[in-house]
């Protein structure tokens, strides 16, 4: 019947009808070739000849610094001898006032010397364009410098309702042939006397047993925004060039000493940028990986007693925040040339809405990242007490990452809630060793081997906690 009925409304009035049909058809095909001159034109916005030039235009996001990429994932072995000139830019909005109207242009600027080397015609015909000194900060920029960069400390913000709970800390894991280790420099909020609680902390994991070793020495704020060289009592880290050396002198809670010298090698481009998230008040918390894999050396002396990590494998990392009511799911492995790292943060529910902050899962080769996604789920499963026995992890992204992480716990470390750092949350915080079994794809790599690895959690009732037996899904 329908059809009839356009058959007949076709035929009942065909100069009107052929008329709309071509006027219908030209209106398509112009919305056809608008949509692909739009596509060209994008294209062309973004290349590098509009650009200033080269033959790549890279885009990173706010928090991922530019010198990050100049001097760490650019000098990786197989992009080094590739780059002949890399060069960054910034573009802004500005807007100009005048005779009471105001117009909005986009203002771009870089470093001439640069510019000039990529070919860009705007800076070559411009000779009075020269380097400013910090122009030639950039230009001088090394590896070296980006790593101290990255690893600094922070003040202590501004934020009197979370401003107890502050704490910063840097942390290395590592294992050699005979046993693995966690230790943490950290340093706290401010005391009453104005410095800040500080302390270093050694857990040393031999299978076994477990023993940990401390020391406890305040500083001063500048002695702490000095990181990551620091400085507690007897122990100390530096970072000389590309490698941490630490010093430690520690005793344990029955009088047992623990010395030694340790260092871990840092290279370009195997490392996790900055990554902080923000709530109300002025809350905040912060996360790098200086280092997701590198070579460890070095020997502890445990009261006569040496132990040998040379030839070992090591990871740093570097936390800072605000850590009241705050929890965390975090996890790492290392195999060959890839390391993997997934991990979740549950803020406060008066800072942040913890359900809408999604996880990370992230794979590292030699040469830098391979693959990310926030598609993420964490599954913890509980032994009869409630302590963790089992993770499972599975991250996917429309880039070619389908990854499954299953981890099996061997042994744990509690740490009861109160204190600073990982304890300011008021939970039971649990370090787990284990061994990881890992299957999937990232890019174009396949991943299946099963290795040694750890993990952290926390068990108790705070909000936004992961509790017994649930797991956290990344949107």
């Amino acid at each position: 019947m329908i059809g009839k009925l356009a058959v007949r409304s076709l035929t009942a009035h065909p100069v009107r009808s052929a008329v709309l049909a071509a006027g219908f058809g030209v209106g398509v095909a112009v919305m056809a070739i608008l949509l692909g001159v739009a596509e060209v034109v994008l294209q062309q916005s973004r290349a590098p000849a509009l650009s200033g030039g080269g033959d790549v235009v890279i885009f990173t996001l706010p928090q991922v610094p530019a010198r990050l990429l100049l001097t760490g994932t650019l000098h990786a072995e197989s992009l080094r001898s590739r780059v002949r000139v890399a060069a960054p830019f910034h573009v802004s909005p500005l807007f100009l006032v005048h005779g009471g109207r105001t117009t909005r242009v986009e203002a771009r600027g870089g470093i001439p010397s640069l510019e000039r080397a990529l070919g860009d015609a705007e800076t070559a015909s411009i000779g009075a364009w020269r380097d400013s000194a910090d122009d030639r900060a950039w230009t001088n920029d090394t590896p070296e410098d980006t790593l101290r960069f990255i690893d600094r400390f922070h003040p202590i913000p501004d934020a009197p309702e979370w401003a107890d709970s502050w704490a910063e800390w840097l942390y290395f894991n590592g294992r050699g042939p005979e046993a693995r280790f966690y230790l943490t420099f950290l340093v706290g909020r401010r005391t009453e006397d104005g410095r800040r609680a500080a302390g270093v902390r050694l857990q040393l994991d031999r299978g076994r047993s477990v023993e940990t070793f401390s020391a406890a020495a305040p500083l001063t704020d500048e002695e702490a925004l000095r990181a990551p060289d620091l400085t507690m009592g007897a122990s100390f880290v530096r970072l000389e060039g590309m490698s941490y050396h630490v010093h430690l002198d520690l005793r344990s809670e029955k009088g047992r000493r623990a010395r030694g010298e340790l260092t871990l090698q840092a290279s370009p481009g195997r490392l996790v940028p900055p990554l902080e998230i923000t709530g109300a008040r002025g809350w905040r918390t912060g996360y790098v990986v200086p280092v997701m894999s590198g070579a460890l050396g070095g020997t502890l002396d445990i009261d006569g007693e040496r132990i040998s990590f040379d030839g070992g494998s090591g990871y740093h990392d570097h936390n800072w925040g605000f850590w009241q009511g705050v929890s965390w799911q975090w996890g790492q492995v290392q195999h060959g040339d890839v390391s993997l790292l997934y991990g979740r943060v549950f803020p406060p529910r008066e800072a942040a809405d913890p359900d809408r902050v999604p996880g990370f899962l992230g794979v590292i080769g030699a040469d830098g990242p391979i693959g990310y996604t926030t598609g993420v789920t964490i599954t913890e499963t509980n032994d009869p007490t409630g302590r963790p026995q089992a993770i499972s992890v599975q991250g996917q992204s429309d880039d070619g990452l389908d990854v499954r992480m299953s981890f099996a716990v061997e042994s744990t470390v509690t740490t009861r809630g109160a204190g600073s750092g990982p304890r300011a949350s008021g939970l039971d915080f649990i370090q787990m060793r284990g061994t990881y079994t890992v299957t999937g794809r990232a890019g174009n790599r396949r991943l299946d081997f099963t290795a040694p690895g750890s993990a952290e959690t926390f068990r108790g009732q705070a909000p936004g906690a992961p509790q017994s037996g649930r797991g956290g899904a990344g949107g």
